[in-house]
């Protein structure tokens, strides 16, 4: 058996949906490890906002101390709409336990989380929570659980039964058998020997998995030897360390049931500290796991230690060569910190006043940058509002305290759209956004109105038209004069906006011809409709001038007045941007999705299974901007909150009828 240094540092994280139990199992862990009650609240979801939603929405973090060793617990958000908060945490960890449910109809749910730590090498073991809730056959839910994993689920127990309870447990590595006993430790009695001819079946078959990967196993079970102990053990940590097999524990995490095997298992079998560092790519210093603003003590980065104990005081290399100094190092215990000297290899501390910290950045110690090799992917924006202060008083506040913001969450963004005047605040779904808004008003006493972005609509020409337009005005001394005949026409979509002179003999002086053409500029920046004017050509054909009152000033105004006036006569066509969606379903809620987005408009391309997801679809289709806002809760309300897609601008669509009204009329601009 594969037996780490004593002393050494476990660096965990729980993963899993929401209400599997995360929380409960870390707070299950301490408990276990440390024979002390630990309060709700005390170690998890102890913000305001957690507490108002009933689940996580940060990464909580809290140590133990279990037989000689050190474990630090990061206890992940499960939804969706907070995993920008996970991205930068799950490389840096040694091993990644996924919590899920006893229910073969939520197995799916577990797919992108397990996706998402297949991609990254990071090695994982699933805890199947709640097993005195469980009802059917273990093998009915590994079997629910195998198409949502490439990797085999090897279970390392089966369950004992008393009717239609769980009892207690037999580890199929040890050949042990264990009755739970509440509040207390599992009590070791004889396999049962009603129990002994399935234990068999089932070590054999746990072997026979392993086997897979293991020329030698094999050859010992065709040869019908039996397998020492300590061979089995050092394959299964082999093995998982490769990401070769997935072990499956399982318990209840409200009860302590089987969380003090999962900690022995896990005191043994962790990968070493190395394997992260070696993903990381870094050689010494700190990796940050997340960086947040903490009341007085400033901005904190929350930052696994790496190649040697780190010192307050110690000077880092950001990656892009600043320099910083560690100004005081916290133990971290839930939303508590205990100040410490130094922190040790694998442990996660606060880091204060490392203020160009960012998540997902190595703090070396090498004197050198490092560059991160396991990279956290990039989450595009899903929902996005309009923000401004209530008061006016407040936007030199609102601009810190949304920086602030977007250092500590990365899913988050800021734009400023010069075109609409609007500042858009966009994340990873309606409900993420609504969390930033309430931690505006809540940490720095700013009061927001936010509404539905504008959406960019433009105007185009309904037919080609020739103007003669003339700007006359006399005031005393020079007055203004200027006189032109222009073309205009439509251009086919995405043509943008041309401007040509076949002026001739000078009637139009060459050095007043670009001023003719910023007039019908400025005109075009509004349409009759209200919005920019585009896929037009204006062709300058004649002209005429004054001696005395002609000049730029004059020219620059009738070719505004000349665009103008040919789109009163011609009247202007509203047009609509239309996107590109790439939506990404689990294979029975597809039909729902196509439906919602045939509902918003939309035009289904095509379908087509997911590229390397067992049981997921792909779905194109165009899409009407204008019916994007909202569509990410409605998607994860068809999909058990696993639905996602990406849009893109794809092109410009012509608009007719009510909804072209209500967009001129600006209507269609409040939020939900």
């Amino acid at each position: 058996m594969a037996i780490r240094e004593k002393g050494s540092v476990r660096a965990l994280a729980l993963v899993g949906p929401t209400s599997s139990g995360k929380t409960a199992l870390m707070e299950a862990l301490l408990e276990a490890a440390t024979g002390q009650a630990v309060r709700p609240g005390e170690v998890g979801d102890s913000s305001p906002e957690a507490r108002a939603r009933g689940h996580s929405v940060e990464l909580n973090i809290a140590g133990f101390d279990f037989m000689g060793d050190r474990y630090v617990v990061v206890d992940c958000p499960g939804s969706l709409e907070f995993c920008a908060e996970i991205d930068p945490a799950l490389p840096a960890v040694d091993l990644a336990i996924v919590v899920a449910e006893p229910d073969p109809a939520k197995a799916v749910l577990l797919q992108p989380t397990l996706r998402e730590l297949e991609r990254l090498g990071v090695p994982h073991a699933l805890f199947i929570n709640k097993m005195d809730h469980a009802h059917g056959a273990l093998q009915d839910l590994l079997d629910a659980l195998a198409p949502v994993s490439s990797a085999p689920l090897v279970a390392r127990q089966i369950p004992t039964w008393s009717g239609d309870k769980v009892t207690g447990y037999i580890d199929l590595a040890l050949e042990r058998c264990f009755v739970y006993r509440p509040g207390k430790p599992s009590e070791q009695v004889e396999i049962p020997s009603d129990l002994q001819k399935e234990e068999a079946d089932a070590r054999f078959h746990m072997l026979e998995q392993m086997a897979d990967f293991d020329d030698a196993l094999m050859e010992q079970l065709l040869s019908d030897m039996t397998p020492s102990r300590d061979v089995v053990f050092t394959d299964l940590v082999k093995e998982m360390n490769d990401g070769l097999i997935v072990p499956v524990f399982f318990g209840s995490a409200q009860n302590g049931f089987g969380v003090r095997r999962l900690l022995k298992a896990l005191r043994h079998e962790t990968p070493p500290t190395e394997m992260a560092a070696n993903r990381l790519g870094i050689t010494s210093g700190a990796y940050v796991l997340k960086a947040a603003y903490a009341g007085q003590s400033g901005k904190l980065a929350y930052a696994r230690v790496f190649g040697g104990k780190l010192a307050d005081g110690a000077e880092f290399v950001l990656p892009d060569g600043t320099r910083s100094r560690a100004g005081g190092l916290s133990q971290v215990q839930g939303s508590a910190l205990k100040k410490l000297g130094e922190a040790p290899v694998g442990d996660i501390c606060a880091i204060g006043k490392v203020e160009q910290a960012a998540a997902g950045q190595i703090l070396s110690t090498t004197g050198q940058p490092q560059a991160v090799r396991a990279q956290a992917r990039a989450r595009r924006p899903l929902f996005a509002v309009a923000l401004s202060a209530k008061n006016r008083s407040d936007d030199v506040r609102l601009s810190g305290a949304l920086n602030k913001l977007i250092e500590e969450d990365t899913g988050l963004s800021l734009t400023h759209d010069a075109e609409q005047r609007q500042v858009l605040l966009s994340g990873q779904g309606e409900g993420h956004v609504r969390l930033a808004l309430e931690r505006l008003k809540r940490r720095f006493g700013v009061d927001i109105d936010a509404v539905q972005p504008r959406t960019p609509y433009r105007e185009t020409l309904a037919r080609g038209v020739q103007q003669r337009s003339r700007h006359k005005k006399q005031s005393g001394g020079h007055g203004q004069f200027a006189d032109i005949t222009v073309e205009v026409k439509p251009l086919p979509r995405g043509s943008g906006f041309v401007f040509t002179s076949k002026v001739v003999g000078g009637a139009v002086p060459k050095q007043w011809i670009p001023a003719v053409e910023m007039g019908v500029r400025d005109g075009l920046a509004k349409g009759p409709k209200g919005f920019p004017v585009t896929d037009l050509e204006v062709t300058l054909l004649d002209g005429q001038t004054h001696s005395v009152d002609s000049s730029e000033m004059a020219f620059r105004t009738v070719g505004r007045l000349a665009i103008e006036e040919a789109m009163a006569q011609t009247g202007t066509i509203l047009l609509e941007p239309i996107e590109k969606l790439t939506v990404f379903s689990p294979t029975p809620s597809a039909s729902h999705v196509t439906s919602a987005l045939t509902a918003r408009r939309g035009q289904i391309l095509g379908l087509a299974p997911r590229e390397d997801w067992r049981g997921w679809e792909r779905i194109e289709a165009y899409l009407p901007q204008s019916e994007r806002q909202g569509l990410i809760a409605e998607l994860r309300g068809l999909t058990q909150g696993l639905g996602a897609f990406e849009a893109d601008f794809d092109h410009m669509s012509e608009l007719h009828g009510r909804l072209a009204d209500e967009a001129s009329q600006g209507t269609r601009a409040s939020l939900p």
